[in-house]
């Protein structure tokens, strides 16, 4: 399952020892972009919070696992992310110029441009 949106916040990364040896854990809160935004809490486990180094503020699409488990007849549920991809700022941003900001740019509109600086 994929799920996508923008970071808003970081929480206090956890570590402990278990049977297998040391732990860490980091939790991620991503706000997701729809007409209804949805606030979800994801985890990371080990090397791969390294590996993700993710930043608030930053547009992501993560995948992830849903576990649950009970505890004393409570149900509670893990999102764990196991890939990570950072959307494209620069692809996004100039594919959404539209004819008219073009053609209002500047050296457009003022007529810098010489025909000498054309190179046909």
């Amino acid at each position: 399952m994929e799920i996508s949106g923008k970071i808003i916040g970081l929480l206090t990364q956890q570590t402990g020892i278990s049977a297998n040896g040391e732990w860490r854990k980091q939790e991620y809160i991503l706000e997701t972009e729809a007409q209804y935004p949805k606030k979800i809490c994801f985890m990371v486990w080990g090397d791969k919070i390294d590996q993700f180094g993710i930043k608030i503020g930053e547009r992501l699409t993560v995948s992830i696992d849903l576990e649950s488990r009970e505890y004393n007849s409570r149900w509670y549920t893990d999102v764990k992310a196991w890939k990570v991809v950072r959307e494209a700022y620069e692809a996004t941003s100039s594919q959404s110029m539209s004819r008219e900001d073009f053609m209002n740019q500047d050296n457009i509109s003022n007529g810098s441009i010489d025909n000498k600086d054309i190179p046909f």
